[in-house]
C-alpha cells in the first residue's frame, strides 16, 4: 500500500523526469532550435513551474532553412514555463558557423526574440581578436554582439582615404 501512496501522491505527480531528451523550439511550425539534454525534470509545482537540465544541455540554433548556425553547450539549464526565458550556467560555450566562440559561466537565452545576454565575465575568440568583458548582449548565433566594460586585443579596420 505504501508503494501505491508514493506513485499516486501529489508531490510525486508534481515532478516529471525523462532520460536523453530531444526537444524541438518552433514558432509557426518552423524548428528554431533542438535542444538534448541527458536528464530533463519538468516541476508543476508551486506558482512558478519549471523544467531543468541537471546533467547539462546542447542546444542548437537554426536559420530559415533548417541550417546550424550556433551551438550552445552547458553543464546545468533551467527554463521556466512563464517566461520565455532559458537560463544556461557552468562552462557555458556558444560557437558559431565563423569559427567565433564565447564562454562564460551564465547567460540567459530569450526564445521570442532569439537574443542571449549575460551580466557575467564573457570571453569572446575570433580568428582576428580576443575579447574580454562584464555583460553581453547578443543574437543568438553571435554574429552582433555588444560586450559591456570590455577590455583585451581589439582590431579596427582602417578607412579608406576619400
Amino acid at each position: 500500500m505504501s508503494t501505491v501512496t508514493k506513485i499516486t501522491s501529489e508531490k510525486e505527480a508534481d515532478l516529471e523526469i525523462g532520460k536523453d531528451v530531444e526537444a524541438l523550439y518552433s514558432d509557426f511550425g518552423k524548428v528554431k532550435a533542438k535542444l538534448l539534454a541527458p536528464v530533463m525534470q519538468h516541476s508543476d509545482e508551486g506558482k512558478n513551474p519549471y523544467t531543468g537540465m541537471p546533467a547539462g544541455l546542447t542546444l542548437y540554433f537554426y536559420d530559415e532553412k533548417m541550417r546550424i548556425q550556433s551551438q550552445l553547450t552547458a553543464g546545468y539549464g533551467i527554463s521556466y514555463d512563464a517566461s520565455d526565458e532559458m537560463i544556461a550556467r557552468n562552462n557555458v560555450v556558444v560557437t558559431n558557423i565563423n569559427d567565433e566562440k564565447l564562454e562564460t559561466e551564465e547567460l540567459i537565452w530569450n526564445q521570442k526574440t532569439e537574443k542571449i545576454h549575460s551580466d557575467k565575465f564573457v570571453k569572446i575568440t575570433t580568428r582576428d581578436e580576443i575579447i574580454f568583458g562584464e555583460g553581453f548582449e547578443s543574437n543568438q548565433d553571435i554574429s552582433n554582439y555588444k560586450i559591456k566594460k570590455i577590455r583585451g586585443t581589439i582590431r579596427l579596420k582602417e578607412k579608406e582615404a576619400l
